[in-house]
């Protein structure tokens, strides 16, 4: 009886509680089922997954927003896609626009909303400044030029020479060249151009006889400007003004003053193409100031 009663002092009852040292046992004298216990684990875990999904969705979110928000107030990036504007800008190339420059429109959003008309914290731009604008006749179109006329300005074409205010604006051939084109190359002159501002540039010519080497006189109102392609025969600008043409460009439709030429690329390069990504690619025009 002695050694029963020692052993069973010496016994464990299996249904007394168990502590820790640290107070956070189980009370197994009413112990959890199984299946419970499995299911709060794989509710925890669904809950894990749940805030991390939301972290995801809420990281996306913002990076969109600062997105949008640095497309619309700071920068915005094009690609050049004619030959419009050479020997300064050639297709290919990509560029920065500074959205500030020049204020802000509608046309400074994305698809060109009508929260608001006019512009805000407006400023003229330069004569001489490539500006990329929404084509009036759609306002929908992206157009780059250069700000050859400004408002109250009287702009003509004299025989292939620019004339503002009834004074031909001094240029100085300085490169002869041919340039390749759908029909073959064809013999071009670099002309440097200097504006009545001071600002000088290089302009392209295929000599006399262009359809806009001679126009009447173009009399800029006010809230509006005259623009230019570089490539003085090979470009539709404000010389044109039939329902084809661009016309005079209001201020309104300014989106902002190309500044850089981040990155170029010669025709033929593809994203479906990675060869072309190296054999295609123009690093003399990288990082290429355009002020």
């Amino acid at each position: 009886m002695a050694g029963s009663a020692a052993a069973s002092a010496g016994r464990v009852d299996a249904a007394s509680p168990i502590w820790s040292d640290h107070g956070d046992a189980r009370d197994h004298a009413t112990p959890t089922p199984i299946y419970k216990e499995r299911k709060a684990k794989k509710d925890r875990k669904s809950g894990g997954s749940g805030d991390e999904f939301a972290e995801i969705l809420k990281t996306v979110f913002f990076a969109l927003l600062i997105a949008v928000v640095l497309r619309v107030v700071l920068f915005q990036p094009f690609t050049i896609p004619s030959a419009s504007m050479e020997p300064n800008l050639y297709e290919g190339d990509y560029i920065v626009v500074s959205k500030w420059s020049y204020g802000y429109s509608k046309h400074a959003i994305p698809f060109s909303p009508p929260i608001f008309e006019g512009r805000i914290f407006n400023k003229a731009p330069a004569r001489g400044d490539i500006a990329v604008f929404k084509l009036p006749r759609d306002d929908k179109t992206d157009y780059i030029k250069r700000v050859i006329g400004l408002p109250g300005d009287r702009v003509q074409m004299i025989d292939g020479t620019l004339h503002i205010n009834g004074q031909p604006v001094r240029d100085v051939v300085v490169a002869a060249s041919e340039v390749g084109e759908t029909f073959g190359a064809r013999p071009a002159t670099q002309l440097r151009e200097t504006l009545p501002n001071g600002r000088t540039f290089t302009i392209q010519d295929f000599g006399p006889g262009g359809m806009l080497d001679s126009t009447p006189v173009f009399e800029v109102p006010a809230g509006h400007y005259f623009m230019m392609g570089d490539n003085r025969d090979n470009s539709v600008d404000s010389r044109d003004q039939t329902s084809q043409g661009v016309g005079l460009v209001p201020e309104e439709n300014l989106i902002g003053k190309a500044e850089i030429i981040l990155f170029s690329w010669s025709p033929g390069a593809s994203l479906f193409n990675p060869v072309s990504w190296f054999s295609k690619v123009r690093f003399s025009r990288f990082f290429t100031d355009l002020d």
